[in-house]
């Protein structure tokens, strides 16, 4: 039997045919794969050459030889370090990303270590579920905040890891004001519940854009003493002013998520969509089979054309 995925070839994504694993290992559990999503961090990756050769995919989401409803944390890691006992899996000296140093969920089938099963609560349709990743991502940025009650929070940008803070901070009780750039983001924003009017003297900003600009914008907004949660990744340096001493702002980083089982931030993130499955129609803006990779990839790439979330749509 065989299998199609979507591998990076030349710095293009390109449909292949894969044969099907014969032997599961053990500890391994074989995953018919329903839903896969584009990330931005894979369109960096693609052109900077980091995945090539590599089939895409670390958001993605399906289902178990026994039908259990599964998102997948995309997390392999030594599972006996001091990073790994305390759940930051993130920062283990031998972690690696499926779909960035080891190959993917742009297919229709993988094979991934059990303890990288989320389960995925009943009324969560799998076509939405690969979205419980960059929840997991927004999730492990708003624990990273620490917000008290009555602390005014804005988030900058409202591409899909932006959007996904708004809908973790509604999630956890907190509104929040969203500084979204086209239209489309700022519906979407507004859909999650965010305000569209950011001001000043917020407690904490979370910025979702990573460029030198985002970051003077959180630092002038910010009030004395805020505190600046960096989730969006640096693809190029970032310059800082005076600003962030002058107030004193403290500044944190969240990458990817981690935890302990069963309050794991993808456990939160999985538990959130489940509460608010509509969560789904403010991100998934297109659809494609994996066959459409070249389309969907492009589309993805075009934010200002209406793209948030590009998902394939793998099978039924």
């Amino acid at each position: 039997m065989t299998g199609k995925a979507i591998r990076i070839v030349d710095k293009k994504p390109e449909l292949v045919t894969l044969d099907r694993v014969a032997d599961v290992a053990e500890g391994h559990v074989r995953v018919e794969v329903v839903s896969s999503s584009i990330c931005g961090s894979d369109l960096h990756m693609i052109e900077m050459g980091i995945v090539e050769g590599l089939i895409l995919g670390h958001e993605f989401a399906g289902r178990t030889p026994n039908g259990t409803a599964v998102a997948i944390e995309p997390l392999q890691h030594c599972g006996a370090c001091v990073m790994c006992e305390d759940g930051l899996r993130g920062l283990c000296p031998d972690h690696a990303l499926l779909g960035i140093r080891l190959d993917g969920g742009m297919a229709t089938e993988v094979v991934v270590p059990s303890s990288m099963l989320v389960e995925v609560p009943r009324g969560v349709d799998l076509k939405n579920a690969s979205l419980v990743e960059p929840l997991a991502v927004a999730t492990h940025a708003v624990r990273r905040a620490d917000l008290a009650s009555g602390e005014r929070v804005a988030v900058i940008g409202a591409g899909p890891i932006g959007l996904a803070c708004t809908a973790v901070l509604a999630a956890v009780g907190f509104d929040s004001d969203s500084s979204a750039r086209h239209p489309h983001q700022q519906d979407a924003a507004a859909r999650l519940g965010a305000s569209l009017d950011v001001s000043d003297g917020y407690d904490v900003v979370i910025d979702a854009v990573g460029s030198s600009k985002s970051v003077r914008q959180a630092i002038r907004i910010l009030r004395p003493r805020g505190r600046l949660i960096m989730v969006a990744a640096f693809w190029e340096p970032v310059s800082i002013d005076m600003g962030i001493l002058m107030k004193e702002v403290d500044f944190f980083s969240a990458m990817g998520y981690g935890g302990i089982a069963p309050d794991r931030d993808f456990d939160m993130a999985a538990r959130i969509l489940g509460e608010n499955p509509t969560i789904a129609d403010a991100l998934v803006t297109h659809r494609f089979p994996l066959d459409g990779a070249t389309e969907a990839f492009a589309t993805a790439a075009d934010r200002a054309a209406g793209a948030i979330k590009v998902v394939f749509d793998v099978s039924n």
